[in-house]
């Protein structure tokens, strides 16, 4: 959670969105998106703000009620743009990935 949120402070400070409007497109990652996708499968994207606009889009059409779509959207470029470093994997001490 931390990460996530030290993650937050820097995109916003590059990029200029103010920290409400990622917050409250982070609520709406959890809200609209979270009831069929992992965060994992979310975060590892990295993708242009077209592109994740084409990616909202689809979700609408496919019947996901997106009510901040804009606030989502600048919080997924901001932290999951495809200028944005893709994070490692956790790791267990035996080497094996963990959730």
């Amino acid at each position: 959670m931390m990460r996530l949120l030290l993650a937050l402070t820097i995109a916003a400070a590059a990029w200029g969105a103010d920290e409400a409007t990622l917050e409250k497109g982070r609520k709406e990652e959890q809200r609209a998106c979270l009831p069929c996708h992992s965060l994992r499968l979310i975060h590892s994207q990295r993708l242009s703000r077209a592109a994740w606009g084409r990616e909202l889009d689809k979700m609408a059409g496919w019947g996901t009620k997106i009510t901040e779509r804009d606030a989502l959207l600048e919080y997924l470029v901001a932290s999951y743009g495809d200028d944005k470093p893709v994070t490692p994997p956790v790791v267990s001490g035996d080497g094996r990935k963990t959730k």
